[in-house]
């Protein structure tokens, strides 16, 4: 379906893209797009007025296009253009996270992807490298003068982020120049420019180190119910508000209590014998899951078990025909490289719009040097049933084939302005979906262990509300992850710093994996015996990663409904 509109709006699509990357340089070298790899925007108030004018300018010119003469894929993407875009305007006018987020300036990331790219020589790199240093002392000088009244979480998250990330440019930098082609001279001027960069960090540290409260004390990092719920807006995009997910929520966590409560009664003598059951249901369950979580790899071999449950995934998915999965696209599972060492568990490094055919990284963290106790936690955690939802989440069919879908999109908006809670939230309806489906035999403890994992995700939004909303403390905080969601203490403390230190995002989760299954159950009512759980899949995931509101309005639509 398409109009003359169409033609139109693609043309000034691209237009729009170009305007995008010069605008942030520094968005574009990250989805692949490296023509403007060497410069390093000062955040300045005249640049935040250059983007506030971009943006202005932009939504003047998408109010002169009808949604309705558009195509679905073209109005998907006219709906996007225009949160993001109104989303740049409240940020800045409103949000003024420049004031008290010191840890949102951060240079080292960016020259850390540059430094392990592939997409170009080392030595282009490198003298990319070598011209965005030098805004590097301004940029920090800057960053000093934006920030008005930090809270202390975003305050010592930024110092200790700016410090670690001083060996990118120590360090890295220097190992990348030994094997660099460069003549001496460069090398020598580069190691200068690197060295008044380094200096710039180390001084925004300390002159952060120095920062001390106001008469009132530090700001809250709390953000409260108003900006909660406009954060929310802009960032989700749900056809449901903060609170109606929320609610959502807590009656999730109920029903998985209901139920996990049933199967923990069910396999109490196999795992505790002629121990008394405890009158307390949550505290019964809790036990039963202790004992299955014993059941795990070794810190040797967690590399190992990840690599063999990949096959199986692949082969459960084609015996089921559950979803089309592109041979030509393999994944490759590695060893987490070294730059982005420090946490073990696994994630995903999937190519870009602009460089769709290079591999899709599976990334696993080494135990290597753990205490044991430390990686044994971490093992209980990640046992042998979770660990296989995790690779479903973040690999097959999760992350990583959605991801693929979404780079075969004919959408380049849809790639570079991805919404977040469809990508979590299709990554966590696939957990649910591959049990429904049979995987795992059905066994008592998979499911068990599967809604103790969903209950992750539904927590996550009760905490991240309760947080900014209802000033819930720490305490009640882990009591709630702990005693509630069964979760280990160094996971659940590590989860309340989260929460204090990011807002709304914490949602995606719970609330893409309900309107993705609201929207698979709504289809299945419509479609009857017509019903095909393959072709909802591929339908689903062929709209790219737009919002599931856009996705379902698009699908009904083609319904005729």
């Amino acid at each position: 379906m398409s109009s003359s509109a169409d033609p139109k709006f693609d043309a000034y699509k691209e237009r729009f893209v170009e305007a995008l990357w010069k605008t942030y340089p520094g968005w574009a070298s990250s989805v692949g797009y490296h023509n403007y790899d060497s410069v390093l925007v000062v955040p300045d108030e005249a640049a935040r007025q250059r983007e506030l004018a971009f943006s202005k300018a932009h939504l003047d010119s998408l109010a002169q296009f009808d949604p309705a003469e558009l195509s679905d894929n073209n109005r998907i993407d006219l709906q996007m253009m225009k949160a993001q875009l109104e989303s740049a305007v409240w940020a800045i006018n409103e949000w003024r996270s420049h004031e008290w987020d010191p840890s949102q300036f951060n240079v080292s990331g960016a020259f850390a992807e540059i430094l392990n790219g592939s997409y170009d020589s080392l030595d282009n790199r490198l003298r990319n490298i070598y011209r965005k240093l030098a805004n590097v002392p301004a940029y920090y000088e800057a960053a000093r003068k934006s920030i008005v009244n930090p809270t202390q979480e975003h305050t010592e998250l930024a110092i200790e982020q700016t410090l670690g990330g001083v060996s990118v440019l120590e360090q890295d930098l220097a190992d990348a120049l030994l094997k660099s082609a460069l003549g001496e001279d460069e090398k020598r001027q580069m190691k200068e420019r690197a060295t008044l960069a380094v200096t710039a960090m180390r001084g925004y540290a300390d002159w952060l180190k120095a920062l001390r409260p106001g008469a009132d004390g530090w700001r809250s990092f709390r953000v409260g119910k108003e900006r909660y719920s406009r954060k929310f807006e802009y960032d989700i995009q749900s056809r449901y508000t903060a609170e109606e997910v929320y609610g959502k929520a807590l009656a999730r966590k109920k029903e998985l209590h209901g139920k996990m409560y049933l199967l923990a009664d069910s396999l109490w003598a196999k795992y505790l014998g002629a121990t008394p059951r405890p009158s307390d249901s949550l505290q019964l369950i809790r036990s039963v899951i202790d004992k299955i979580s014993l059941t795990h790899t070794t810190p040797d071999s967690f590399q190992a078990a990840i690599e063999r449950q990949i096959p199986v995934l692949v082969q459960f998915i084609k015996d089921k025909n559950l979803i089309y999965l592109d041979p030509s696209r393999p994944l490759v599972v590695r060893k987490e490289p070294a730059y982005m060492a420090g946490v073990a568990g696994a994630s995903i490094n999937a190519p870009g719009p602009y460089d769709k055919g290079a591999n899709t990284y599976y990334n696993v963290g080494s135990l290597s040097g753990w205490p044991n106790d430390k990686a044994e936690s971490f093992l209980r955690e990640y046992n042998h049933y979770t660990l296989q939802i995790l690779n479903i989440h973040e690999a097959i069919p999760g992350h990583y084939t959605q991801l693929v879908y979404s780079n075969q999109s004919p959408s380049i908006i849809k790639a570079i302005l991805g919404n977040g809670t469809m990508i979590e939230g299709w990554a966590v309806y696939t957990e649910l979906m591959m049990l429904e489906n049979g995987y795992g035999n059905n066994e008592p403890e998979m499911w068990l262990m599967y809604y103790k994992w969903n209950l992750r995700s539904t927590c996550n939004t009760i905490l991240d509300h309760d947080v900014h909303v209802n000033n819930l403390s720490k305490e009640a905080a882990m009591h709630l992850l702990v005693n509630e969601a069964f979760q280990q203490e160094a996971e659940a403390a590590g989860k309340w710093r989260r929460a204090t230190l990011t807002q709304v995002q914490l949602c995606s989760y719970f609330t893409g994996f309900m309107e993705i299954y609201d929207l698979r159950e709504e289809w299945k009512a419509r479609q009857g015996g017509k019903f095909d759980l393959k072709a909802f899949h591929e339908k689903f995931l062929g709209y790219g990663s737009a919002p599931v509101k856009y996705i379902r309005e698009m699908m009904l639509k083609e319904a005729g409904e």
